[in-house]
C-alpha cells in the first residue's frame, strides 16, 4: 500500500483501514452435533435427541413439542417488541431489499438511536425432523425475525433469530457505521456518504479508533444480543444447557483513499481498472491471498481451487474483483463529492477461512504447543482474519501502483520544469535569457538536449494516444513543442516580472489548459 501512497501522495488527502460489513453466526453446538447415517441418507441430530430425552420427551412428540416453544419464542419476541412501541412488518416478497426497506423508515421517522423495528419472515433454514427411532437434521422453511437498531457502540446493525429449533442466530453490522459512533462520542468532525467517509478531520485519529474495534469483546457483545432476541433461552435449555458458539461468518476488511480532487480521480479510475484486468495473471491473484507460486510464476500442480477476475459497470463507476476459492479482493471508485474522493483502493472479502493460517495450540492441546495451523470460523482468530485481509490488500495496491498514467507523467515533467527553473534566479536569468543570444549556442542546444527532451513529451503523448487519453488527430510532435514553448515562456515571464511566489505552482495551470483547451 505505501508504493500507492507515495505515488500519489500529492493528491490524497488520509487513509482509513478496518471492517466494513462483519456478519456474525451463532449455533448452539451442544445441540447442534451429530453423526452421518447411511441407512438414513441423513446426519442424526444426537444433540438434540439428548435434549428431548433430558426433558422426558418421546421423539414421536417432538413436533408437538417444538411448536409449543417456537410460538412461546414469537409470544415473548413480539411482547417485548410491542411494549418498546417498536413496527413489526411482516415481509413475504424473499428478494425485498430489508436494509433499504428499514433504512427508509427509520429515515421517515426520524430515528437517531435506539431501536428501530422487527421484521418477521421465511426463509430455508436448519432444522430436525423425527424419522423411525431418530432425530435428524433437515432444511425447511422456518420463521425468523429480524431485529434493527441503531445501537451505542456498532451503530446500524440487525440481529436475525430463527425462532425455531435450533434458534440459529445471525448478526450484521458494518465497522464503518461504527466508526462514526466512535466518533460521535470522541468529537471528531467527518462527512459520511454511505458507508464510507468523503472527509474525515484527522485521519490518524480515525484510523486509531477504528483499530480499537479489534479489541472488541466479542462474546459479550454477540451474547448480550443473542438474550435480547430470545429471553426464554435459560427456562428452553435448563435440563440441558447450551450456550451459543459465534463464527465469524463473513468479513470484508477495507482500504478507503481519499482524493482531493474528484476529476484526479476519474481520470485515474479507466488506467486502474485497465491495468486490473489485462495486466494481472492467475499466479498474481494467488499472490494477494498470500498463496505461493512457483519461482517460474507458474500456478504450483497441486492447487485445485478456482481462480476468477471479472470487470462490473456499475452506476457509480467500475469494479475489477479477483477471487480465489470463495474469498475475494476488489477495487472501485465509492464516493466523489466537493469534500473529497473515495477510492475503495482494496476490500478483501473472507469467506473461506480454511485457506489461511493462524499461529495457534491445536484445540483443546496444550496451550505451548504453537504452530501455523488453519484459520478457524470462530471469534478467536477475528484478529488474525483482518491481519490476513490487511496484507491483502497492501498487495494489491501496491500491484496497482504500478499503473503507468501518461498525463500524469506530463503534469510531473510540467511541476519539475517550473521547480527547477525557480530553484536559481540567477542561474535561470542566464539560461533564459544571456545565453539565448548567442546563435551557436541555440544551434547546439537545439540539437541535442532540446530534441532529447521535446522526444520525451512527444513520446509520452503518443502513449496517452495509444491509451485513450489523448486525442488521435493531434500530432504528438507538435503538441510536445506547444508544451515545452508554454513552460518556457511562463519561466521567461517570471524572471522578467521578478515575482517572488514559487513558480512550481503554476504548472498544473498550465497542464489544465494543455489538456483541457480553452473550450467552454
Amino acid at each position: 500500500m505505501q508504493q500507492f501512497i507515495e505515488k500519489y501522495g500529492e493528491q490524497i488527502v488520509g487513509v482509513l483501514s478496518g471492517f466494513d460489513r462483519l456478519v456474525f453466526r451463532g449455533s448452539l453446538r451442544r445441540l447442534n452435533y451429530g453423526w452421518w447415517d447411511e441407512k438414513l441418507g441423513a446426519v442424526v441430530a444426537h444433540g438434540m435427541e439428548q435434549y428431548l430425552w433430558q426433558n422426558k420427551i418421546l421423539f414421536k412428540d417432538y413436533q408437538q413439542h417444538v411448536k409449543r416453544v417456537s410460538q412461546q419464542v414469537k409470544d415473548a419476541s413480539f411482547k417485548s417488541l410491542q411494549q418498546r412501541e417498536l413496527p413489526v412488518i411482516f415481509l413475504r416478497d424473499p428478494k425485498a431489499d430489508k436494509d433499504e426497506l428499514v433504512r427508509a423508515m427509520a429515515a421517515k421517522q426520524g430515528v437517531k438511536s435506539g431501536p428501530v423495528c422487527a421484521i418477521s419472515a421465511l426463509e430455508p433454514s436448519p432444522t430436525f425432523e423425527h424419522r423411525g427411532t431418530h432425530i435428524i437434521r433437515r432444511i425447511r422453511p422456518c420463521g425468523v425475525l429480524y431485529q434493527y437498531q441503531i445501537h451505542p457502540e456498532v451503530g446500524w446493525m440487525y440481529a436475525r433469530i430463527q425462532t425455531w429449533f435450533p434458534f440459529n442466530i445471525q448478526v450484521g453490522l458494518n465497522g464503518r457505521e461504527w466508526l462514526a459512533r466512535q466518533m460521535d462520542k470522541d468529537r471528531l468532525a467527518y462527512r459520511q456518504q454511505g458507508n464510507c467517509f468523503v472527509w474525515i478531520e484527522d485521519y490518524e485519529r480515525a484510523q486509531n479508533l477504528m483499530n480499537r474495534q479489534l479489541e472488541t469483546g466479542w462474546a459479550e457483545l454477540l451474547n448480550g444480543l443473542a438474550q435480547q432476541l430470545n429471553p426464554l433461552h435459560e427456562n428452553i435449555f435448563q435440563h440441558y444447557p447450551a450456550s451459543y458458539y459465534w463464527t465469524g461468518y463473513q468479513s470484508e476488511w477495507a482500504t478507503d483513499i481519499v482524493f482531493r480532487e474528484a476529476n484526479f480521480l476519474k481520470r485515474l479510475m479507466p488506467l486502474l481498472v485497465r491495468h486490473g484486468m489485462l495486466s494481472y495473471s492467475s499466479a498474481d491473484v494467488m499472490r494477494y491471498f498470500g498463496r505461493r507460486v512457483n519461482q517460474s510464476g507458474v500456478i504450483p500442480a497441486h492447487f485445485s481451487g478456482t481462480l476468477e477476475t471479472d470487470l462490473k459497470r456499475r452506476q457509480e463507476g467500475e469494479r475489477v474483483k479477483y477471487r480465489m476459492n470463495g474469498n475475494s479482493a476488489k477495487f472501485y471508485d465509492k464516493a466523489y463529492s466537493e469534500f473529497g474522493s473515495v477510492l475503495r483502493g482494496a476490500e478483501t472479502t473472507i469467506n473461506t477461512v480454511e485457506d489461511f493460517r493462524v499461529y495457534r495450540p491445536k484445540q483443546g492441546g496444550p496451550e505451548a504447543d504453537l504452530q501455523w495451523r488453519p484459520m478457524r470460523r470462530g471469534i478467536a482468530d477475528l484478529h488474525r482474519r483482518a491481519e490476513v485481509s490487511q496484507k491483502a490488500n497492501d498487495r494489491l495496491l501496491d500491484a496497482l501502483a504500478q499503473v503507468d498514467d501518461p498525463l500524469e507523467r506530463l503534469r510531473r515533467i510540467a511541476r519539475l520544469h517550473l521547480e527547477r527553473v525557480s530553484r536559481d534566479r540567477d542561474l535561470a536569468v542566464v539560461f533564459q535569457v544571456e545565453l539565448r543570444q548567442s546563435t551557436k549556442f541555440m544551434e547546439r542546444f537545439s540539437a541535442t538536449q532540446l530534441r532529447e527532451y521535446l522526444g520525451i513529451i512527444r513520446d509520452i503523448i503518443a502513449d496517452g494516444q495509444t491509451r485513450g487519453l489523448v486525442r488521435q488527430g493531434i500530432n504528438p510532435t507538435l503538441a510536445a513543442k506547444v508544451l515545452f514553448g508554454a513552460l518556457d515562456e511562463m519561466a521567461t515571464n517570471w524572471i522578467l516580472s521578478r515575482r517572488r511566489r514559487p513558480l512550481a505552482g503554476d504548472a498544473d495551470l498550465v497542464m489544465d489548459l494543455f489538456l483541457n483547451g480553452v473550450k467552454a
